[in-house]
Formats: structure tokens, C-alpha cells, sequence
């Protein structure tokens, strides 16, 4: 370990045999004890070395807030892969860091042996650090070649889109079989700067809006296409090869981030249940140190934060703690370890949150009117499932396909609004698609509907 303590490291090295004895298996995990400072911006770039934006430098003020009023403490951060990589707070006490090393090491256990995470693994790599490094390495010397504006108009609408995913495709995937004419009277595309601004002279080329559609064309693409990420990297008229390797490399974290995202009540709550068995089978830690080790552990998985006695958000340390304790008191830890195996966030609560437990839980759906009262609107254990489970839909975005780009070059987006059952802010989506057609260059639409149901059309034409 590095930077860590000599006792720290006497009792993270028994608590990883005591682990392998009870026969938890996971990839080697390199510990590092960091400043406060320095875990923050862990926590927020979400990697140790990451592409720069300025949006990260929001979400740092925001965190810092945050933490300043008491709303957020960071004990950990952890990156699977082979190895894995742990970064502990040299401000916490050595009882609460033993507490994260067996956090750790129940986090580590669930990578290796959840199926999602296992396939996510085998497509991205098991080297994200490296991987993320190099990545913020080609930005540096993309800002040095092509200067801060164009690097970051291309960083602002890659980011915007980092939800937009397809999960059920490969990240290395192939094209589509079908083939299009790009934009203008020739299948050429003008690579050089002087011929891209020489095809959009007056009389050279066809306007945009009167290009006509060649009707023998199959639709392309030949079907809905959900990784906007992936599309535009590979069908942007004229984007060019560094561009492209940013949407690609802003695609690649987001495959390798979305089973910490879609595993998130699984995940905590497994690394809770045996952080918690760790501790209480670790008979070689002092009474004193155990029992600070111990209080640490209710504060994570307590359902409130302070002093409230009621929590209006789920904390899924305590719900996914909930459901392992009673699955495996009823089932045994044989039967938990096939769960941990085979499902997700989504399979874990529909199957395994009982009425019974919601109810021990005090697990409601609520409303919050005007002047910030609360209204309970059901304790149905299909809605509280669904409530709960709603916001890990589709990475958490709206689900957006493109349904057809044109001869022209025209892209047309549609929300599938059925299928999401979440409306859109309009404001924002307005501002996602100046970013898209900024960097497209070829006017852009997404048809959704407003607040009132009817159909809505919203576009954004790229700046001259």
C-alpha cells in the first residue's frame, strides 16, 4: 500500500485473509490513503486523471458545498479492474479506513463476479487509470494544436451526451451493412479546411433545406439508433479524426462507468453486508477500534442523515444492506452469491424487496406540493419498486434515437416518450442540441412531447 500507515496496513493485510477464508474472491486491490482534497476531485472527475472541462470544475464547487453543510463525506473511492484501485481519506480515523478496506474488498468481490460487471470488463479493460490517463493526454495535446474553443465545443457536446448509450450493443461494434451519400451533390467528403468552406460557397453546392431526398435510399440508419455517442462519432459529416477520438473516448469511460451506475443498490449494499461480517469475524481488532469501526458502519447505513428521523431519498447502502441481510437469512449466502452473480439493480429490487421488508423499511412513493409539504401518494410495494427503480432507467437520460439522418445531412432525433414515461426540460434539451448541431453542422431536431402532451419539435441549426 501506498502512503498508508504500518498498523492501517497490519489490519487491511488480515482483513483480506480473513476474506479469502471466507471465501470471497476478487482481483488484487492497490490501496491509497489521499488527502481530502485530492479524494474530492476523485469523486467528482469520477477518475484521478481525466479529460478536462469546465463542467467538472461546477460539480467540485457543488461537492464542496455540499460537504461544508454536512450533506456529503466521501470514505471511499474505488475502480474495478485488474487491479483494482482504492483510494482511502488520510483525514479519517484508522477505525473508519479498516471499515473502508473491508468495504473495499466487498466492492471488489461483486466486480469480479457480477456478470454485467464482468462483460463491461472484458469490452473496456481492466486498466481504467491507465486508459483515462492516456485519454487526458490526447485532450492536452488537442488544446495545443487546435486551441481551447474547438476542443471544447467538442467536449461540451460529447459530455452532454455521455448517458446516451447503447448498453445492449458491443463497445466495439460494427457499422451498419447499409451505406449513405454524405452530405452535398458527391459522396466525397472535403477533408481539408479550404474545401469544407469552398462546398458551402453560394451556387457550389445544394442549400441544405431544398436538397432533395433520393427516394431509391434505404432509411438510414436502417433502424433506431441509441448510441448517439457512437452515431455521430462515426457519421458526423465532417468531423475530423482527433474529434472523433473524443466522442469515442467519452463513449468508452461511459461503458466502463455503467455497471457502477446500474449495480448501485446491489453493489453497496453487498459491500455493506460484508464490510459488517468482516468486522464482527475480525477477532484481531482491538474492542476500542472495533466499536469506532462499528459506529462508522451505522452512520453509513443508516436510512436518515443527522438527527432527521425520516428520509425523502432512498440511501442504497441501507436498502441494498437491507435486502443481502434478509435474502441471505432466508436463503443462505450460497443462494446470494448466484443473485450477486446474475442480476442488477433492476432484478435485485423487483425480486427481492418484499412488502414485508419495504414495510419494516417505511418505504413510500411521496409528492412534494408548492409550498414544501408532503404528501404520501402510495406504499404499494409496486410503486415504491418502481419509484425507486425509475431513476436507473437508461443511465438516467431520456431515451433518445436517432430515427433519420438525411441526404443532407439533416439529423432527426425522437424521445421515445412511451418507453422513458419521463418528460424532458425542454430548456435543457434545447441547449443539448446547440451543442450537437454546433459540432454536426447540419441543422438538428428532436421530436418530443411538452408538458401537455402534445407532440413538440425542437431544433438547433449550427452557427455560421
Amino acid at each position: 500500500m501506498e502512503n498508508i500507515c504500518a498498523e492501517l496496513t497490519c489490519y487491511a493485510d488480515k482483513m483480506e485473509s480473513l476474506a479469502e477464508k471466507l471465501g470471497l474472491d476478487y482481483f488484487p486491490i492497490n490501496f491509497e490513503v489521499v488527502p481530502n482534497n485530492f479524494m474530492n476531485e476523485i469523486a467528482v472527475y469520477g477518475l484521478p486523471v481525466r479529460m478536462p472541462h469546465w463542467s467538472f470544475g461546477i460539480r467540485y464547487i457543488h461537492q464542496l458545498i455540499r460537504q461544508g453543510m454536512g450533506h456529503s463525506r466521501i470514505f471511499e473511492v474505488m475502480f474495478p479492474g485488474d487491479p483494482c484501485h482504492a483510494y482511502l481519506v488520510r483525514d479519517n480515523t484508522i477505525a473508519e479506513n479498516t471499515l473502508v478496506v473491508a468495504h473495499v474488498i466487498g466492492h471488489a468481490d461483486f466486480a469480479k463476479n457480477n456478470v454485467l460487471f464482468s462483460r463491461f470488463m472484458r469490452m473496456a479493460g481492466g486498466h481504467i487509470l491507465e486508459q483515462a490517463a492516456e485519454r487526458a493526454h490526447n485532450i492536452k495535446l488537442a488544446l495545443e494544436q487546435h486551441g481551447q474553443q474547438r476542443v471544447e465545443a467538442i467536449l461540451d457536446a460529447a459530455l452532454a451526451l455521455e448517458p446516451h448509450i447503447d448498453t445492449n450493443q458491443a463497445l466495439h461494434r460494427s457499422g451498419y451493412e447499409a451505406t449513405i451519400r454524405r452530405a452535398g451533390p458527391s459522396s466525397f467528403i472535403p477533408q481539408d479546411s479550404f474545401s469544407r468552406k469552398f462546398g458551402r460557397l453560394p451556387g457550389e453546392c445544394v442549400p441544405i433545406d431544398s436538397a432533395p431526398e433520393d427516394t431509391s435510399r434505404p432509411h438510414f440508419p436502417p433502424q433506431p439508433e441509441y448510441d448517439l455517442l457512437w452515431f455521430i462519432a462515426h457519421h458526423a459529416p465532417e468531423l475530423e479524426g482527433w474529434e472523433r477520438d473524443i466522442f469515442l473516448a467519452v463513449r468508452e469511460e461511459s461503458f466502463y462507468f455503467y455497471p457502477v451506475f446500474a449495480c448501485q443498490i446491489m453493489n453497496e449494499g453487498w459491500a455493506s453486508y460484508w464490510h459488517a461480517r468482516l468486522l464482527r469475524e475480525a477477532d484481531f481488532l482491538p474492542d476500542e477500534l472495533y466499536l469506532s469501526a462499528a459506529k462508522a458502519h451505522s452512520d453509513v447505513v443508516r436510512p436518515f442523515a443527522g438527527d432527521h428521523q425520516m428520509a425523502l431519498a432512498v440511501n442504497p447502502y441501507h436498502l441494498g444492506f437491507s435486502i443481502w441481510e434478509a435474502l441471505i437469512e432466508k436463503h443462505g449466502i450460497d443462494a446470494a452469491r448466484n443473485i450477486c452473480r446474475e442480476e442488477d439493480d433492476f432484478g435485485f429490487v423487483r425480486n427481492y424487496l418484499t412488502e414485508d421488508l419495504a414495510e419494516k423499511l417505511g418505504l413510500f412513493v411521496f409528492e412534494a406540493d408548492a409550498g414544501g409539504g408532503i404528501r404520501i401518494l402510495a406504499n404499494d410495494i409496486h410503486a415504491v419498486r418502481e419509484t425507486i427503480l425509475a431513476p436507473r432507467f437508461n443511465y438516467g437520460a431520456p431515451r433518445i434515437a436517432v430515427s433519420r439522418m438525411h441526404m443532407d445531412g439533416r439529423l432527426d432525433l425522437t424521445h421515445e416518450c412511451q418507453s422513458d414515461r419521463r418528460g424532458l426540460d425542454l430548456s435543457r434539451a434545447e441547449r443539448v442540441l446547440d451543442y450537437i448541431a454546433r459540432i454536426w453542422r447540419r441543422p438538428v431536431s428532436l421530436q418530443t412531447v411538452g408538458s401537455d402532451g402534445n407532440p413538440r419539435m425542437i431544433s438547433s441549426h449550427p452557427i455560421s
